[in-house]
């Protein structure tokens, strides 16, 4: 009986620390949001209002009858949004980086899966060589292939076009390291009873493979999405034009040189938090399963 109280007690430390440490980990992105929403002239006042006015007064001024001053500080804190994409090329740096984060999120699928496929179940001279050759590509640092990255896009006329920001992230080693791993999980008896079937090699890829490597596709999806829509030091540097920025180069183009409309910049912020939100909660359930299969076999 004792245990059994020690044990709960111990459960619930460990809950109150998580939860302790799951609050910590939103405030930045409370703060964005929260920001985004202050009235014109609140956003430089000290201290800063943790709670936007518009939630706070909204509901009592509806309640009493306030019906104008309610809709006057819903405006208010709308302003900054409307500016941002009144001023700026927000909508059209938004799609370009959501077309190139879906296109490079759907082609690291299709080839890191086909190539983990081969490297997991299939036999071949020099097999385990190539891979562990490919996975030590992984030590290099990125920066260090920016210059030959750029001299290459540069040859090809790839430069100020969605091309030379997208093909380099096709190259995703990563990828087919943690698919690997994950197919390796996967029984190969499967695949025996599909070629006795009559299954082609593409057709066991496709219809028993990938079903089954769902976890560890949707986890590969989310980390590909989110590198993709936050890459900015590759995208700054091999475009040039405005209406072909991605999203974050496009925010760093709202930092005045001596002065920085926060609002502006919080909005800017929080439009783009909101696809990576939407992609997680989407596959959440598919994350952690996908991240700990994974890691059983080497």
């Amino acid at each position: 009986m004792k245990t059994r109280r020690v044990s709960k007690i111990g459960m619930a430390v460990i809950y109150a620390v998580l939860i302790a440490w799951a609050v910590i980990s939103l405030i930045p992105l409370y703060w964005v949001f929260t920001t985004s929403l202050q009235q014109p002239g609140e956003v430089d006042v000290m201290p800063p209002k943790l709670i936007p006015t518009v939630i706070s007064r909204y509901l009592p001024l509806r309640l009493s009858g306030e019906a104008e001053e309610a809709a006057a500080l819903v405006d208010g804190a709308l302003e900054s949004y409307r500016l941002l994409f009144r001023k700026t090329n927000m909508g059209r740096w938004f799609l370009n980086s959501l077309m190139i984060s879906l296109c490079a999120t759907t082609g690291i699928l299709l080839l890191d899966s086909m190539a983990a496929f081969s490297f997991a179940k299939k036999e071949f001279p020099g097999r385990n060589f190539l891979f562990w050759l490919m996975v030590g590509t992984m030590t290099i640092p990125g920066q260090v292939l920016l210059v030959p990255m750029f001299m290459v896009v540069r040859e090809l006329n790839l430069v100020n076009t969605p091309w030379a920001v997208l093909l380099p992230q096709l190259s995703m080693v990563f990828g087919v390291f943690m698919l690997r791993q994950f197919m390796l999980t996967i029984p190969s008896e499967l695949m025996e009873a599909a070629r006795i079937d009559g299954a082609s090699e593409f057709g066991i890829y496709w219809r028993i493979m990938l079903p089954l490597a769902k976890p560890g596709l949707a986890t590969l999806a989310i980390l590909t999405f989110t590198s993709s829509w936050n890459s900015f030091l590759w995208p700054l540097i091999a475009i040039q034009k405005s209406e072909w920025f991605t999203l974050p180069v496009g925010l760093k183009t709202l930092q005045d040189q001596n002065l920085v409309n926060y609002s502006l910049l919080m909005s800017g912020a929080a439009v783009a938090a909101v696809p990576m939100i939407i992609v997680f909660l989407s596959f959440q359930k598919y994350f952690v399963k996908g991240l700990t299969l994974g890691g059983v076999k080497g």
